[in-house]
């Protein structure tokens, strides 16, 4: 078998492709690249058995067939060349591939090809389409606010969540919750499911790169995304996501407007004075009157700073983690924030303070954390 492709083409389809690598593989085959070629066409494959990428690129070639490349030295000796055409050249009976370069000849250990898992077949799948910037966009609005806790593996990904009217993405570590809607965008069924982090992560650094339609399907186990010349696949979350719209509370009277760099801005500052365990900051706002506060009493550090603010509701001093703060104020992209409360020890809602894309629908919730008086 032998084909020829450029340098740049193919370093740049498989550093897409390598996000899925994992550090240790329980199959050696899955350190690899599956290379397959079919009527001049490349295709590349990378998997950890949960996550399958594939890729696709023209090449010139006359067979077909297949064939498994390490991926950590294919990777390597690919960054060390300029923009030029590579020759491929794999022995079938026992896969040695040699790449020729205008430099000379390297020659490396392949595996059959043959050995590569099969990438699961989507059976009677539900297909939906969507920008790839909305998905994109949901993807980072959400992703932040996903948990780590291996005893609550549902909370490790995203739910997509689907109705004939709207679309919605959750995400939630019961500290911080992110509910990103679209009404733009409906399903031809009431469906949800969860997906993982690491395959969204994926997508997230694959989309940036393109304005085409995403192709999402979806079955009880997996869910698969198309566009371009990429098909991802992965194994969806097994459980029941909790019921997160019970949490938002409905009635919230009091609510501060602010600029939203502003408010970042002093957080950051304010919270280098917090503790350390709890990052800890206060909140009192009184009329047009903030005043956001830390200390850390173990080392006699404290700040506060005073800024104006619109604020319509009672006087109120809350507390809440600063770091959660600062990452829904990153993820908000409008020029001011609402600030909607209730009561110290009830969750805050975050909401954009000015309307956004048309079809887009931000609510962000942020747990209070005690006030030690």
């Amino acid at each position: 078998m032998k084909f020829i492709v450029s340098s740049n083409a193919l370093l740049k389809q498989l550093q897409l492709l390598q996000g899925v690598l994992a550090s240790s593989n329980t199959l050696q085959i899955l350190d690899n690249f599956l290379f397959e070629i079919d009527n001049k066409q490349l295709t590349l494959t990378a998997s950890d058995l949960e996550t399958t990428i594939t890729a696709s690129l023209a090449v010139e070639a006359k067979d077909k067939g297949s064939v498994a490349i390490p991926a950590r030295q294919l990777l390597d000796i690919l960054k060390a060349f300029p923009e030029q055409p590579l020759t491929f050249s794999i022995d079938n009976k026992h896969f040695g591939v040699e790449i020729s370069s205008d430099q000379g000849k390297y020659k490396m250990t392949g595996y059959n090809g043959a050995e590569f898992p099969r990438s699961p077949v989507l059976e009677d799948a539900t297909k939906l389409s969507m920008p790839a910037g909305t998905l994109a966009t949901a993807i980072n609005k959400t992703i932040f606010a996903t948990g780590n806790d291996d005893l609550r593996p549902v909370m490790s990904g995203i739910f997509f969540e689907m109705t004939d009217e709207d679309i919605r993405f959750v995400a939630t570590d019961a500290h911080k919750l992110v509910r990103y809607k679209r009404t733009d965008i409906q399903a031809p069924r009431t469906a949800s499911f969860i997906v993982p982090k690491k395959p969204l992560n994926l997508l997230k650094n694959s989309l940036a790169s393109t304005n085409a339609d995403v192709k999402l399907e979806f079955t009880e186990n997996n869910a698969s995304f198309t566009f371009d010349n990429t098909v991802l696949v992965c194994r969806l979350i097994d459980g029941k996501y909790p019921n997160y719209d019970a949490v938002i509370p409905k009635t919230n009277p009091n609510k501060l407007t602010i600029d939203r760099q502003t408010f970042l801005s002093s957080i950051r500052r304010v919270s280098i004075f917090a503790n350390k365990t709890t990052h800890q900051v206060r909140l009192h706002i009184n009329g047009s009157q903030l005043v956001i506060s830390a200390e850390d009493l173990d080392f006699a550090n404290e700040a506060n700073e005073t800024l104006t603010c619109s604020y319509d509701g009672e006087e109120i001093t809350i507390g809440f983690n600063s770091r959660f703060l600062m990452d829904m104020l990153n993820n908000i992209g409008t020029e001011h924030v609402v600030l909607e409360m209730s009561a110290p020890n009830r969750a805050g809602i975050l909401l954009p303070g000015e309307a956004g894309e048309e079809g887009e629908d931000v609510l962000m919730l942020v747990m209070p954390v005690m006030l030690n008086n």
